[in-house]
């Protein structure tokens, strides 16, 4: 079976499963608003024999992240003894090197999925967070770095969600997020749904 047909539990109740090579993304406004998603996400990735990268930032940081997945995932601590996950802070990922630079950062994703497989993963779920943006040109290079995951993702065996914060974004912000990805996650009127391109895939179907 080819790789790209192959589903796989999101953990997102409304998402279900996903082909290998999806790229989406969740808007959020609180750090339970990504801890509703990410930690399922997660889990589901641990529970399959996935290996998963979060990429954190200073409004979720590394250890409200570690602290959330040991509550959240029986038998967490064994996962990580076991190099199942890794948790990075944004600057020993997007800025390693003092800037982001968008060829590195695709090939650091490529590298960590190519050793999953060589250590006999069924693949790698990961997640990363640009909160850390503060200019347009930031802003611009991450967009075009975001519309560059789409070309090299296909015949992977990847999952990556990637994570915005509304106080961030503008209507011109969120049209480029939304463009870069097959759906997003947004919460509306206190429940979250999925939000599709038109004519674009719904994921579980």
């Amino acid at each position: 079976m080819e790789a790209a047909s192959q589903k796989r539990d999101s953990g997102i109740t409304m998402v279900g499963n996903l082909p290998w090579g999806s790229h989406f993304c969740q808007f959020y406004k609180t750090q339970r608003d990504l801890l509703d998603v990410l930690v399922p996400y997660f889990r589901a990735g641990l529970e399959n024999n996935e290996f998963c990268v979060w990429v954190t930032s200073d409004f979720l940081t590394t250890e409200d992240a570690l602290k959330a997945m040991k509550e959240g995932v029986p038998g967490f601590e064994q996962h990580m003894e076991e190099g199942r996950m890794e948790i990075f802070p944004y600057t020993d990922w997007y800025l390693k090197g003092g800037d982001f630079d968008l060829q590195r950062t695709l090939n650091m994703w490529m590298e960590k999925h190519d050793e999953a497989l060589s250590r006999n993963f069924d693949g790698m779920r990961v997640s990363g967070n640009p909160y850390w943006i503060e200019n347009k040109k930031d802003w611009d290079d991450f967009a075009a770095y975001e519309a560059a995951i789409n070309d090299v993702i296909g015949g992977t065996r990847l999952l990556v969600l990637c994570t915005y914060s509304l106080n961030q974004c503008g209507v011109v912000e969120i049209l480029d997020v939304v463009k870069n990805h097959e759906f997003a996650l947004a919460i509306n009127r206190g429940a979250w749904q999925v939000v599709t391109m038109p004519g674009g895939p719904h994921p579980g179907s």
